[in-house]
């Protein structure tokens, strides 16, 4: 149980519901297969899977949540193909063009024949929320698959008062200045991934991996027109992970030392297990954001 992403966000005010109530709330919009013509579902599931059976997951006031997802997976080839055949035929029949807006029924027809016989693909996000910090991080690689959950979760709860965290320095400018100066914030090391753009419109980016930052050939690209705009970190000897522009870490990992301190339960305890894997990584993880923050100069109030 250890992210390997990470959205943040926190609320303007405190969640008002208490776990009974957010047990009970999710459980309402619980996860259901899609039907023959559905094109996706969304809703809630035990966080611990098959061995669960309640909707959230506590550990040291620390709540989790999951998400899952069901899309019928129709190939847009097949679509087009079947359409064009149909168009054509009826064209050919009527003797004359059909419009944009008949095609377009057409095509939602076409769809809905094809629903019944399409494969299925499933995807699960992770949720948690600290009360204690009024804060929500999700388990995210895309701003939209986390909106996505955000989404369901504030219809859920009939109103979630939550904004993304808003750092008060620009990133690609603060990243920028770590290379150019060498004067990373104490705890982080550099690594050896970076993606710097260029500040000119139509400008090219450079994707650099396995590569020295501080090296001369980074700042000279730097001291042209380029920006830092994703940059590998660690932290602590503990967490590696890449940020963006935006505050959002992805490709996080875990240190085989922290993993290892939880190698003392047996794997067969899957609950016991689980259990103390969220309580080290949400242990970590609230200490590693608001250095992050620090480091970029804080987050903007409202």
């Amino acid at each position: 149980m250890f992210f390997k992403n990470l959205q943040v966000y926190r609320f303007t005010r405190p969640l008002e519901q208490d776990e009974k109530a957010l047990e009970r709330n999710l459980e309402e919009f619980k996860f259901k297969p899609c039907g023959s013509q559905d094109v996706s579902k969304l809703g809630w599931i035990f966080p611990m899977g098959k061995i669960g059976a309640m909707y959230t997951h506590t550990a040291n006031k620390q709540i989790l949540i999951c998400l899952k997802k069901e899309e019928k997976m129709v190939p847009a080839g097949v679509i087009k193909d079947q359409l064009n055949e149909r168009v054509e035929a009826i064209e050919a029949e009527q003797g004359r063009a059909l419009k944009k807006k008949e095609k377009d029924s057409l095509k939602e027809e076409i769809m809905m024949q094809l629903l019944p016989r399409a494969f299925s693909r499933t995807s699960q996000t992770y949720a948690w929320i600290d009360p204690e910090s009024d804060m929500l991080y999700v388990d995210a690689s895309s701003a939209r698959k986390a909106e996505e959950l955000i989404s369901l979760l504030r219809k859920t709860l009939g109103s979630l008062p939550v904004v993304p965290i808003q750092l008060k320095n620009q990133a690609d400018v603060v990243m920028t200045d770590w290379l150019v100066e060498g004067n990373i914030p104490t705890n982080f090391k550099l690594e050896d991934e970076a993606e710097l753009c260029s500040a000119l419109e139509g400008g090219g980016i450079i994707r650099c991996k396995q590569q020295d930052l501080l090296s001369d050939e980074i700042k000279n690209h730097l001291s042209s027109d380029k920006f830092v705009t994703k940059l590998a970190l660690n932290w602590a000897d503990s967490i590696s992970f890449i940020i963006g522009e935006e505050f959002m870490l992805k490709r996080i990992k875990f240190s085989d030392v922290l993993q290892e301190q939880n190698e003392d339960i047996e794997k067969d305890d899957f609950a016991a297990r689980f259990d103390a894997d969220f309580a080290l990584m949400t242990g970590e993880i609230k200490l590693l954001v608001p250095a992050v923050i620090e480091a970029f100069g804080g987050q903007q109030t409202l």
